[in-house]
């Protein structure tokens, strides 16, 4: 078993993540997973993520606030609990246009951190 206290979870900066703290959970640096990490985001009032796209599947779900999701033709305003899947080489864009943080949950296949 492998546990991480949230206060203990190492912060990591991804590109193109802009009023954003990032922070790593479970896998890489935190310790050992044989197919995923897992990380949290707060993102800021007005915090974002360009949007891009990924050669990995992503599987984000909001703990906190509210966040919009977009694909570049579709957007989905995402609640406490609700959750969005990324397909390999769809592009996503994250976005906070409330007043008050979010926390979201992102779990994707083990890659290399850049």
């Amino acid at each position: 078993m492998n546990v991480t206290a949230f206060q203990d979870a190492p912060e990591y900066h991804p590109p193109e993540h802009y009023g954003m703290r990032c922070f790593r959970l479970q896998g890489m640096e935190t310790g050992p997973s044989d197919t995923l990490w897992m990380g949290v985001s707060e993102i800021a009032p007005g915090g974002h993520t360009s949007l891009s796209a990924s050669s990995h599947e992503k599987l984000y779900l909001v703990l906190e606030g509210e966040v919009a999701v977009s694909n570049g033709e579709t957007e989905a305003m995402l609640r406490r609990f609700d959750s969005c899947r990324i397909a390999p080489g769809e592009a996503r864009a994250l976005t906070n246009r409330s007043n008050a943080k979010a926390l979201i949950a992102l779990c994707m296949p083990l890659v290399a951190p850049k």
